[in-house]
This record gives C-alpha cells, structure tokens and sequence, in this order.
C-alpha cells in the first residue's frame, strides 16, 4: 500500500494542456483527500509546456528531496515540427509571424543538420518560456508585449534521429540533457535549413530509466486513489 507522507515516486503520462503545475496540484489535492490531511508535500521532477505529453516524475512527502536528482538526468522526446513557418512561441501557442521557403529541403540536407546539434552547444531559451528576467518569468513579460533578451545556456544532446520526413514537416528523437528547450531547437534547426521551423507536437518519451510504459494515465490514477 502506498505511504504518501513516508515518501512514493508516481509516473504520470502529462495530458495535453495540463500544466505542470495542473497535474501536480490534481495529485495533491487527491492525495489530501485520501489521507484525510490538509497538507502533503507534492513535487514534480521537469516541466513540460502545456501543449507536450509524456513521462512526468511526481515526488510526494520525504521522496521530494529527490526531485533534483531525476531533474539531472537524461530526458528523451519525440518532436513534430512544422517547416516553413515560425512563431514567437516557437510552438502553437502563439501565432504563425513568418513564412519561409522550404523547397530546397531535402532529407539528406536534414540529416546534415541535425548532426550539427550533437553534442555540447549553447542555446537561447525561449522568450515565452519560465527563465526568470529581473523577477519576472520571461512568458509573462512576453505576453504583455515587452522585448525580452535572454543568455544563451550550455546543454548537451546526445542523439537526434530523424524518423520522417515530409516537405513540410520532420520528425524527430532528440536525447538531451536537463535544460534543454526542444521549441528553442525546432527555431535553430529551421533557422540552420535556411528556412523557418517552429513545434507543433512533443512527447517525453523517457527520464533517465522510467519510459512511457511506466506511466499512469489519469484516468488510471484516478482509479487508484479512489
């Protein structure tokens, strides 16, 4: 049986527009009223933007204190991004701002590129993303429509694999370090293709050890805590 306040490591599969903060709250309060307390210690272990899926590690009670330790370790996606267009966001969020020609890519050309991405590079986190300017989350200052300049940051990416490729669309498996923006990369590898790209489907397939396969659904949890 589980003991929530002694500590539990849950995996969540993340649904489309939740938040984090969403699921992590949803458990919290389910937990609460489980164990008939006011307060229980609930955490999650990496973020994923509203418009991703996938493996989300949730810490309850003492097993918080390790929240950092699967924060560190690797992460796998799978990314669907659209070529030919971007937007401030780089994701749906936002709107398309631009268009570009896309003619000129080629599957080998893609292949090249990506290659480019291997490895330590620096990366300039997206302006609608969480990074903190002067106390303010970037999101919030570009939502309001204020210029936001954000320093690049070093992360590393083990693999990128092309798994399909359309004239107008990839898709690809990117392993990555913590840090890591996929949005900010769907730019930089538009960008690199001498074109324009931005994302419009993510998956977390894996953190460290724990896969996809592991995961709970909601609905799946639901009928557990209740």
């Amino acid at each position: 049986m589980w003991n929530f306040q002694e500590g539990e490591i849950l995996y969540f599969n993340k649904p489309l527009h939740w938040t984090s903060f969403d699921l992590v709250n949803k458990v919290r309060r389910q937990i609460s009223l489980f164990l008939k307390v006011k307060k229980i210690k609930v955490g999650h272990a990496g973020t994923l933007d509203p418009l991703a899926t996938g493996v989300m590690i949730v810490c309850t009670g003492k097993a918080t204190k390790r929240i950092e330790e699967f924060q560190y370790q690797t992460k796998e996606y799978i990314a669907t991004l659209r070529l030919g267009a971007t937007t401030p966001s780089f994701d749906l969020e936002t709107v398309i701002d631009r268009t570009y020609e896309t003619a000129h890519i080629t599957r080998e050309g893609v292949k090249q590129v990506l290659q480019q991405f291997v490895g330590s590079i620096e990366q300039i986190p997206p302006t609608f993303s969480a990074c903190k300017v002067n106390g303010d989350r970037a999101y919030a200052l570009a939502r309001k429509g204020q210029k936001v300049e954000l320093k690049p940051k070093w992360l590393v990416i083990d693999e990128i694999e092309l798994l399909d490729f359309r004239p107008d669309e990839l898709k690809i498996r990117v392993v990555c370090s913590k840090g890591t923006y996929i949005r900010a990369l769907a730019r930089d590898i538009g960008e690199a293709l001498q074109s324009g790209a931005h994302l419009i489907a993510l998956e977390r397939t894996r953190i460290g050890d724990v896969t996809f396969n592991d995961c709970l659904t909601m609905d799946e949890w639901n009928r557990l805590i209740h």
